[in-house]
């Protein structure tokens, strides 16, 4: 009897310990599940975006490209959202106009075409000055689908060019 117990012991302990090294299984592939980044980076340079005033922004270049839940094909204004999430936007919109004066231009965030008017940044008139050039940043917190698309527009009623731009997307939920 006394040999059957300490069998009995042995083969609970073992399970148990079995049973622990599972779940540290399951935790870890879990952790690292969700640790794994989702980022995009993407960047316009001059020559990008010829059309005069108001238009979405080509990104010729992703700079990061960091898991699946953000895509962007090189060249293009749309950006797909591959899950669903809470996603950190953060982008730079650089515009020149080529004649001293009256020089005004915004940008917004598009979703699935759709201008959200709560992230409309506007820039200061500059008029009679000698600076003909203007930078717009901004940071803002996304809930995006599956499915949806983002763009940044430029917004000008005046001829600005918008030689440089950079969009940097992250799922941070």
């Amino acid at each position: 009897m006394c040999c059957g117990y300490k069998n009995l012991i042995k083969t609970i302990i073992i399970a148990l310990f079995l049973v622990l090294i599972i779940l540290f299984v399951i935790i870890v592939i879990n952790n690292n599940n969700e640790n794994n980044p989702n980022i995009l980076v993407a960047i316009a340079n001059p020559g990008d975006n010829e059309t005069l005033g108001t238009t979405t922004i080509n990104f010729s270049k992703n700079n990061i490209v960091e898991g699946t839940a953000i895509v962007h094909q090189e060249g293009s204004s749309v950006i797909n959202i591959n899950e669903t999430g809470i996603y950190q936007v953060s982008y730079q919109l650089f515009g020149v106009q080529d004649v001293t004066g009256t020089f005004n231009f915004n940008a917004v965030l598009l979703v699935n075409g759709a201008a959200l008017n709560d992230t409309f940044n506007q820039s200061p008139v500059i008029r009679n000055s000698t600076s003909n050039r203007m930078t717009l940043t901004s940071t803002v917190i996304l809930n995006l689908q599956a499915g949806d698309t983002l763009e940044l527009q430029g917004v000008s009623i005046e001829d600005i060019r918008y030689d440089n731009a950079r969009i940097d997307i992250e799922k941070i939920v």
